[in-house]
């Protein structure tokens, strides 16, 4: 297993963890017995980085999360956000950061989730009418209390990134890294090395297209939320499978997974960034765990660097 410290305050994960989104809400149906199975096959695995959202479910997901804790929560480190606001029925409600918001989204997801602190708090999207700095104070007070362990952000911008660790250490940043979402290296990842802090990568298969599984939209079904995506178009969908195959002729010789290439891609980046890939199959599950071992050589790198870098994907992230 291969572990990542995130930031200077201590956070160490492995490389590996699971995203646990599509297990309440946007990716089709799922059933609880099962996701609360594979949850358990995670951590005996020693995949115990768990990530999930207030906005997941809605609220669902802290709840499923919250069963899967009982009994072993200093087994797990736990992450989860606040900042996209929906209500019970789905609806989205905007984008809040004011510091009452803030504390009081960190008390319900102590309660769904039925634990006293949460290891790594991040806030999911920035809101433009509150300054960082009162956001991340009122993080900070969070931290003081006890409620918290450490203080992440997720889709901030460079500055943005530099103005909230001034407030208060910030330990991760979590935003989209793939083969096909490069964006970050740019100026984000550069300043958060700058500055000590983690990266966490999400969707670092691609939203699972970089597995080579989705070949047209039919292959989703009709509730997931990819079918809105603008990358899932039947354009993107066709331009973007050139992406795949160079993905694929790399696996091919390797004799593992596209997927598996994807996510080691990602993890050679460098030693301060960890993946996030989510799925709800135990034969997935292994399969991205055991990417960690897999080493890809300078030329196979090289390739797949120079590709991504001057591919031109078709459709927007969201």
């Amino acid at each position: 297993m291969k572990i990542v410290k995130l930031g200077q305050q201590g956070l160490s994960v492995p490389a590996v963890g699971l995203g646990c989104m599509g297990m309440s809400d946007f990716y089709g149906s799922s059933d609880e017995a099962e996701n609360l199975k594979l949850l358990d096959e995670a951590l005996e695995l020693g995949c115990n980085f768990w990530d999930t959202a207030d906005m997941y479910g809605p609220f669902t997901n802290e709840l499923l999360l919250g069963k899967a804790l009982a009994g072993r929560r200093d087994r797990i480190i736990l992450a989860t956000k606040f900042g996209i606001k929906r209500s019970e029925d789905g609806k989205w409600l905007g984008i809040s950061g004011s510091p009452e918001y803030v504390k009081a989204c960190c008390d319900a997801s102590l309660k769904r989730l039925d634990i006293d602190y949460i290891d790594l708090y991040y806030q999911h999207r920035l809101d433009p009418e509150v300054p960082i700095e009162d956001t991340v104070g009122a993080m900070a007070e969070l931290v003081q209390a006890g409620k918290i362990r450490y203080i992440g952000l997720s889709e901030a911008s460079a500055e943005e990134l530099e103005r909230a660790h001034k407030t208060h250490p910030v330990t991760a940043l979590q935003t989209e890294l793939s083969l096909w979402s490069r964006d970050v290296e740019d100026e984000i990842l550069p300043m958060a090395r700058e500055l000590g802090i983690g990266f966490v990568a999400y969707s670092p298969l691609g939203r699972g297209f970089l597995t080579g599984a989705i070949k047209k939209r039919e292959d989703l079904e009709e509730d997931d939320w990819r079918l809105s995506n603008p990358r899932f178009s039947e354009e993107a969908i066709a331009n973007n499978q050139r992406l795949v195959e160079k993905v694929e002729a790399i696996a091919k010789i390797k004799k593992v997974t596209p997927s598996q290439v994807a996510l080691a891609w990602v993890l050679s980046k460098g030693d301060d960034i960890a993946a996030i890939p989510g799925t709800r199959h135990a034969k997935y599950l292994k399969l991205n765990w055991s990417s960690q071992n897999i080493v890809l050589g300078e030329e196979e790198k090289k390739v797949l660097d120079e590709f991504s870098s001057t591919f031109i994907v078709v459709g927007e992230r969201y």
